[in-house]
């Protein structure tokens, strides 16, 4: 990549990409009071909505499952992606031209976000213009295609499947009158060179649209219909600047929202089969475009099912599901396609204990199965699936007779090796038992086969060992302070801190920032308050409101000026702590009227206030009666007393 992208630069990401907006296209948001809107959350399953939203301060916060940020985080969790990939996204759909900064570190190639852009959008209209080829007379064969494996218009619709014309460049004069330029087109991939020049990539092919994790249209797969088409069965975009075909799956952009809802990913081989599992409840299928399944793909899905890798990563649960979510791979049941599974036993031992194989015994594909069976056996099939390291070990037992003495032996000789390569200790233990019992073995004979293979040189260098205290160990990090919320001070204190983040204004000229800072007692307020004071209080709102106004901001400026501090305080404040300022910004204010919130504001604070003064009092008092009163400090430490209790006075008579 360039380099870090400029703050001020992310900050007009932030601006102009209204939270609402954003969190709108995923959520059915209503009013929860003035500058308050709420919904359900889209991270966890829930009945009363408990995902709050402050467009004014551009944040969210689920009080449900505790996740919350500003626009750009609830895009990287809701598409899984990271930062900048979230920026990037952002600044793209809003029009903001990115800058970035030399961060000297180590570089790699990354497409310019303005050729990126219209790259992805050449694809887009490239996908349009399948799509309605699909309609017209010559894509009639598509569709009789999709009939015939019982797909309809509104299925081809609902996964943008096209048709590409068998002309030599219909798509390129097309893309051509939408002033796309030739150095773009030959970036995109959609064109091939020849002799003659460039010529449309697919023709006279059905057409599926690739789509990245934030929905963008970043590549094709087209299967041919004719039989003088001299080319592969199916044909994929090329690699591009904006498609690796080792990182994308297809249906991945349909399929993330249950994925994440649901913990399981289901792994199929074709775009057929995508289709077929979606349409009959399996809406967690994706499939790999024209490569095997790879570690790349790994990372997506882990990503996708919030699995860090970390110690607990794929530890087993008794119902069979794994804490980090499942994999499940629907494998023809062909030769190949347990190669294909033992492939990925291989690949990520980490991973390979949350993954499952679901085989059709009959060998048909998900698509077939659906066309001879219905959409009851695809969903059988997904629900019988077994475990990946039983389905190694078994694959290799269906080798022998083990009905025969001969046969049982080599299957101790041939499935060993295999129970060796399992990594982790309490599972290989527990397949050593399985072993035993589908041999008919004893136990003990089985463990010590187990422990020659694992000693014995591994073919081809062996599995690598885990390396202790590796990355995939989570990082230590200082969990939020907890707060009692039965306690009335800590209450008071947080209903002072609400006002303070989502209502700065009235903050400011209610006098907050002459608390001293020792004023909260509750470690986390206290933080907060800590993080407040560092970036100047609600003076530096004031500043930033009254720089604004001076700019013409107009009536908008104090909203801006709120959200600029806001984001302010919750850097200042950092890990957990900028979690509960993030809570703090949207927690509704049991006053929503308008006119009355200044008197709520002050009111709250001069709660604050004449509780800290009730504190020193006590304070006082008990002081004076540990001293001598014919010390001289008594006559000063009494008159302090006095001072503190006129000064509570006043409060109680401005209240």
């Amino acid at each position: 990549m360039a380099g870090l992208i400029r703050r001020e630069d992310i900050a007009a990401v932030r601006e102009r990409a209204t939270i609402e907006d954003v969190v709108g296209q995923h959520v059915t948001l209503r009013s929860a009071g003035v500058g308050s809107m709420k919904g359900l959350c889209p991270f966890h399953d829930e009945r009363t909505p408990s995902f709050h939203v402050r467009p004014q301060l551009g944040l969210w916060h689920c009080f449900g499952c505790d996740e919350g940020g500003d626009v750009i985080s609830f895009v990287q969790k809701i598409d899984h992606l990271p930062f900048t990939d979230a920026v990037e996204h952002l600044a793209g759909r809003a029009g903001i031209q990115l800058r970035y900064e030399d961060d000297g570190g180590p570089r790699r190639p990354r497409e310019e976000p303005g050729r990126r852009q219209r790259l992805i959008e050449a694809h887009r209209v490239a996908a349009e213009y399948f799509a309605a080829q699909l309609l017209t007379e010559e894509g009639k064969t598509g569709r009789e295609f999709l009939a015939e494996r019982g797909f309809d218009r509104a299925a081809a619709e609902h996964f943008g499947v096209g048709y590409a014309p068998r002309g030599w460049d219909n798509l390129a004069r097309h893309l051509r009158g939408k002033h796309f330029t030739e150095p773009e087109l030959t970036a995109s991939g959609l064109l091939s060179q020849g002799n003659r020049g460039s010529y449309d990539r697919f023709r006279g092919r059905l057409v599926w649209p690739i789509r990245d994790l934030a929905g963008d249209v970043v590549g094709f797969g087209a299967r041919k219909l004719y039989e003088d088409d001299q080319g592969p069965k199916y044909l994929n975009t090329p690699e591009t600047s904006i498609y690796k075909k080792s990182q994308v799956l297809y249906g991945i952009d349909l399929a993330k929202r249950e994925i994440g809802k649901r913990k399981q990913v289901v792994v199929v081989e074709g775009y057929t089969d995508v289709m077929a599992m979606h349409l009959a409840g399996v809406p967690t299928a994706v499939a790999t475009c024209g490569t095997s399944f790879g570690t790349e793909h790994i990372k997506v899905v882990r990503r996708m099912l919030g699995d860090t890798a970390g110690p607990t990563a794929g530890l087993m649960l008794s119902s069979g599901a794994a804490l980090g979510g499942e994999v499940v791979f629907t494998f023809d049941g062909d030769e190949a396609g347990q190669k294909a599974a033992l492939r990925a036993f291989d690949q990520d031992q980490q991973f390979a204990t949350q993954t499952f194989v679901a085989v059709e015994p009959s060998g048909v594909d998900p698509c077939e199965l659906r066309q001879h069976r219905g959409d009851e056996a695809v969903r059988e099939l997904v629900s019988a699936r077994e475990p990946l390291f039983e389905f190694a070990i078994r694959s290799v037992l269906r080798q022998v007779d083990l009905e025969t003495v001969e046969g049982r032996s080599t299957g101790l000789r041939i499935g060993a090796p295999v129970v060796a390569r399992i990594r982790d200790r309490v599972l290989r233990a527990g397949y050593i038992r399985e072993l035993a019992g589908w041999l008919g073995l004893d136990e003990g004979t089985v463990r010590q086969a187990v422990q020659q293979a694992g000693r014995a040189p591994a073919q081809g260098g062996g599995p690598s060992r885990p390396a202790a205290g590796g990355r995939g160990q989570a990082p230590d990090g200082a969990a939020r302070p907890a707060v009692d919320r039965s306690d009335p001070v800590a209450r008071l204190e947080r209903q002072v801190l609400e006002v303070v983040i989502q209502l700065p204004q009235h903050a400011l000229e209610a006098g907050f920032d002459d608390l001293g800072a020792d004023t909260f007692v509750a470690p986390a307020h206290r933080a907060v308050h800590d993080a407040i004071r560092s970036v100047g209080g609600t003076r530096r709102f004031g500043e930033l409101a009254g720089g604004l106004l001076a700019g013409g901001a107009g009536a908008q400026g104090s909203d801006r000026a709120a959200a600029l501090w806001a984001e302010e305080v919750r850097e200042a404040a950092g890990g957990p702590v900028a979690t509960l300022v993030t809570e703090l910004a949207v927690a509704p204010l049991p006053e929503d009227r308008p006119d009355s919130l200044g008197h709520y504001a002050r009111g709250v604070l001069v709660a604050l206030l004449r509780m800290g003064l009730t504190r020193q009092i006590a304070d006082a008092k008990g002081r004076l009666q540990r001293m001598d009163p014919n010390d001289p400090a008594y006559a000063e430490a009494f008159a302090e007393l006095l001072a503190v209790e006129e000064r509570r006075r006043g409060l109680q008579d401005a209240g």
